[in-house]
């Protein structure tokens, strides 16, 4: 990997995130929707907001597994933003919330650095508490919702209320969020990466090249960025020339712009949570069986057996810290863009590197299916 100059560190943290709060999908259709993250991924029933509780442009459905919290959202009427959105991008990430101690500040400092505002520091409210909520734009449409919820003691904000279904399958060990990885266009990468480093305060954790990713088809370019204590990380990936059509550009292509490509999520123990997503009917890449022949002698010993990780398509990668296992869902969405990993770290504070050709030649296997590649 060719060395990148890291930026300089910021000297206080501006910005304190203590984590993500919740991630939100413009959908089709959210019930529907709903039901598919319930029966594939493992996710409990939390809230709903609609026509029942006085909402008259939209319904939300709130998933959450452990920390991971999802919310689902379609519009109810023709001609509205959401419906555009869905228009323009599909199915897809729309607001990615953090979780921050004071909205307001958490807003006046971002805009103050240069972010567009989105939402103005809003105080919402009922019987069990307020939250205080402000946004900033990101790229493309993609929107970064700060969330003060210190003293809120509801289901999720005010406007939800409980849903409680009687259809509830088991959760499948999904802990946390990771990271959320972002595609942005052309030339973009170091407007996205002062945007996160100046506006943000976050940090360049690595960065790698078209030399480190790349096939004999298809190149791209990721940095990552980190806020102070490590608790949001977004690798920012934008396109590289290649002889032909890469990952990215197609991502762009069928999503109408930049935004969120796949979401990370991290497990404790990734060969049962996989045995049980392939038990669900989630579909994952899959890498050649060579892959396995000399990974013994790539990334030394490992508590897993190779033959089960083989089975199961699992990857591994290991740094200086440790080692990390990995696995890409297919696209979760009719567009071949938004995907899932399943993330285990095992010390290894990296992003898996040694399985970047692998994993692009499984994606460009599905591209040629597809006739994009």
């Amino acid at each position: 990997m060719e060395a990148v100059e890291t930026l300089e560190p910021q000297i206080t943290d501006f910005l304190p995130l203590n984590g993500t709060d919740y991630i939100e999908l413009y959908v089709g259709n959210a019930r529907q929707s709903a039901h598919y993250f319930q029966t594939a991924f493992g996710f409990q029933p939390v809230a709903h907001a609609g026509l029942s509780t006085g909402l008259k442009d939209r319904e939300s459905f709130v998933l959450q597994q452990d920390k991971i919290r999802l919310v689902l959202t379609s519009p109810l009427h023709g001609n509205t933003p959401i419906g555009t959105h869905l228009d323009q991008h599909g199915d897809g990430v729309r607001v990615v919330a953090l979780w921050v101690d004071d909205a307001t500040s958490a807003f006046q400092a971002t805009v103050q650095r240069g972010a567009r505002a989105f939402m103005e520091p809003t105080r919402e409210q009922d019987a069990h508490g307020y939250v205080v909520r402000s946004g900033i734009h990101a790229y493309g449409d993609t929107v970064h919702v700060f969330v003060e919820r210190n003293d809120y003691k509801g289901v999720f904000l005010p406007g939800y209320e409980s849903w409680i279904p009687d259809y509830r399958p088991t959760s499948l060990g999904l802990n946390y969020v990771d990271h959320m990885v972002g595609n942005v266009g052309w030339n973009e990468m170091n407007v996205w990466m002062s945007f996160y480093h100046d506006v943000m305060g976050f940090q360049q954790l690595v960065s790698f090249d078209d030399k480190d990713i790349s096939t004999d088809y298809t190149a791209l370019m990721s940095k990552v960025m980190s806020n102070g204590n490590g608790r949001v990380k977004f690798p920012i990936n934008e396109p590289a020339e290649g002889k032909k059509k890469s990952q990215i550009e197609e991502y762009l292509d069928f999503y109408g712009g930049p935004g969120i490509q796949h979401i990370a999520v991290a497990t404790d123990n990734i060969v049962e949570t996989v045995m049980a997503l392939h038990d669900r009917g989630v579909e994952f890449l899959t890498v050649p069986d060579a892959y396995y022949d000399h990974l013994a002698d790539r990334v030394g010993p490992i508590d897993e057996e190779i033959d089960r990780l083989r089975s199961l398509g699992i990857l591994v990668d290991r740094d200086d810290e440790g080692y990390l296992l990995q696995i890409f869902t297919k696209p979760v969405c009719p567009r071949p863009t938004l995907f899932f990993e399943i993330i285990q770290r095992k010390g290894a504070r990296s992003f898996g590197k040694g399985n970047f050709k692998a994993l692009f030649e499984a994606i460009e296997r599905e591209q040629s299916l597809r006739g994009t590649l």
